[in-house]
Formats: structure tokens, C-alpha cells, sequence
């Protein structure tokens, strides 16, 4: 089953409802993983108590809590890492995306391999607190004006391959493909690492405004069984003119592709 997600904050929780989507995918930074918990109890309880449950989130990192490159503050990052699974698992959330273009950014003359090998370390990080709470960690894979390193799902998928941990998986984003030009075969030749979805259409804007080959991206989804298993989401994650007029739209669009009863295409 295809389950729809918005990625929004959790203000929007009730239009987002209303509209149709199933959860809600918010930031790990809204959830402030450096301060104490004291000022953490309240951010959490309110996730609890949104009217869609938020079952994943994006923005892992601020951007200046580096993760790549000769300013790497390791004991920061496990601290930062430690707190923020724990209180994704608080919330009661299945999946954390890993972008962070900002923060995982190759500095200029700094080694490839090296960077590499600092993603590796970082992603080990991830899983050591990800496994025992059950949460799964995606790369998401950005086009070059956002991150000059992991820009397509190969790319995102032999780093996986080299994390070699169960809860390291990768994220296909549709948005990101086609400013990439990555063809949507990618989908179908890492089929066995994608465990989650992101949409928008041209522009960057609501799904079905625009241009974007959604039945070509559908198909190649299906081609892997996406959406029988467990999860299935699919989050839009986009640049609203309208949100709560364009929601109910864009949830009829990708419920014409998705249905929400029956196999996915």
C-alpha cells in the first residue's frame, strides 16, 4: 500500500489531514537534539499529539554541524546523533532522510576518498542508534546546486553498499532526478536499497502542476514493488503557492497514480 506523506511543519498537521495525506514528515532540527531534554519535553509532546501522525523526518543535521571535511567535530556529531534518534523514536517516527547538502558539502581541495570514508563513519553512527529503536536511515540523493557529493541514486546506493548496516538505505526523489537528468531506470537497478519516496512536479511545485513523468516514475516504482511491503511512503516534498488549497489537489493527483486500495499500478 502506497502511503502518502507531506513534508511540512507541524502547524500544518491538520490541513494536511484534512487533505488526505496519511503522515506527516517533519525536520529532526525541530526537534532541537542539542538542547537538554527539559526543553525537548514540550516539542515532543506536541508531536504526539498532532492530528496526522508524523512517521518520518528530513533535515537531519543543521548546517553547521559538519559531517564531511577538516572541521569534523566527532564528538559533537555522536552527541548530536545519540539525541536525535532518540527522540525521533520518542515521537514514535519510522524514517529519517539524510540530506544535509550543507553539511556533508566536499570542501574545495579536500579528498574525495577522504570525504568518502567520513560519510561511511557517520552513516555507521547513524545505524548504531537507528537499529535498536527500529527507525531506518535514507541517503537522499541532491542535485549539484544543493550538495557536490551524492547526487544520484547509484551513487547513494554504493555508499549504502559500503555502510553494509540493515536501517542504512536510500531515497529516491523525483524532483532531484530530474534536475539531475538521471533517468528513472535507476529506480529498477537499485530496487533493493530504496525504502523511501519523494515528489514535487516542474518548478518544484505541487504535484500535478507540471510536467514531471510521473507515469514513467510509477512504473519503475512498481517494477521493484514498492508499496507492498510495510512502509510504501511517499512524501511530497514541495514549494507551496497555496497549502491548503492546493493539498486536497495534489493528494487527488497522486491518488490517481497510487491508489490507496489495491497493488500500486
Amino acid at each position: 500500500m502506497i502511503r502518502l506523506g507531506c513534508c511540512g511543519a507541524l502547524d500544518q498537521a491538520e490541513i494536511a489531514r484534512a487533505a488526505g495525506f496519511d503522515y506527516l514528515e517533519c525536520t529532526v532540527v525541530s526537534l532541537q537534539p542539542e538542547a537538554d531534554d527539559a526543553t525537548a519535553a514540550p516539542i515532543l509532546a506536541a508531536y504526539r499529539a498532532a492530528p496526522l501522525p508524523v512517521d518520518a523526518f528530513n533535515v537531519l543535521l543543521p548546517r553547521d554541524l559538519k559531517v564531511v571535511g577538516p572541521e569534523v567535530d566527532w564528538p559533537r556529531v555522536e552527541r548530536y546523533v545519540a539525541n536525535a534518534l532518540a527522540r525521533v523514536a520518542a515521537v514514535g517516527a519510522q524514517r529519517v532522510v539524510f540530506g544535509s547538502g550543507g553539511a556533508r558539502n566536499v570542501p574545495e581541495g579536500f579528498d574525495r576518498g577522504q570525504a568518502e570514508d567520513q560519510l561511511v563513519r557517520f552513516l555507521g553512527l547513524l545505524a548504531d542508534q537507528s537499529e535498536p529503536r527500529a527507525i531506518t536511515v535514507v541517503i537522499e540523493p541532491l542535485n549539484r546546486k544543493e550538495s557536490n557529493i551524492l547526487n544520484d541514486v547509484p551513487e547513494a546506493a554504493r555508499l549504502a553498499r559500503r555502510v553494509n548496516r540493515p536501517s542504512i538505505r536510500v531515497l529516491a526523489d523525483l524532483y532531484h532526478m530530474q534536475e539531475e537528468g538521471e533517468p528513472p531506470a535507476n529506480i529498477a537497478s537499485n530496487g533493493a536499497w530504496l525504502e523511501h519516496i519523494h515528489v514535487a512536479d516542474s518548478g518544484r511545485l505541487a504535484p500535478g502542476t507540471g510536467t514531471y513523468p510521473y507515469t514513467a516514475f510509477a512504473d519503475e516504482l512498481a517494477a521493484i514493488g514498492y508499496g507492498r511491503g510495510e512502509w510504501g511512503g511517499i512524501s511530497v516534498e514541495c514549494r507551496w503557492q497555496d497549502f491548503a488549497r492546493e493539498a486536497p489537489a495534489a493528494v487527488g493527483f497522486l491518488r490517481s497514480i497510487w491508489p490507496k486500495e489495491g497493488n500500486p499500478r
